[in-house]
């Protein structure tokens, strides 16, 4: 599933969190972080090179992915996907 800006993932039921950024782009990693999709470096990394982080709706395996306003970020964890949206 690709996900446009306009909603998110359409298999949420709640609308996704928007995550405000200071700058214009953030790289993947420090979203990871910032949004608390992950708790430390080390784990941002290992959920990026295990194929769990999608960028609106694709798979990403570069951490130093730049993201702009919009993009929407999705983690496979144990407990099911959470995301949060650049804002």
């Amino acid at each position: 599933m690709v996900s446009n800006s306009a909603s998110g993932s359409g298999s949420d039921s709640a609308a996704v969190p928007e995550v405000p950024i200071r700058d214009d782009v953030i790289r993947l990693g420090q979203f990871l972080k910032l949004a608390d999709l992950a708790e430390h470096g080390a784990q941002a990394r290992d959920l990026i090179a295990d194929g769990e982080v999608r960028v609106n709706g694709d798979v990403e395996t570069r951490r130093g992915r730049q993201l702009v306003r919009g993009d929407v970020v999705s983690v496979l964890m144990p407990a099911g996907e959470e995301s949060a949206k650049v804002g």
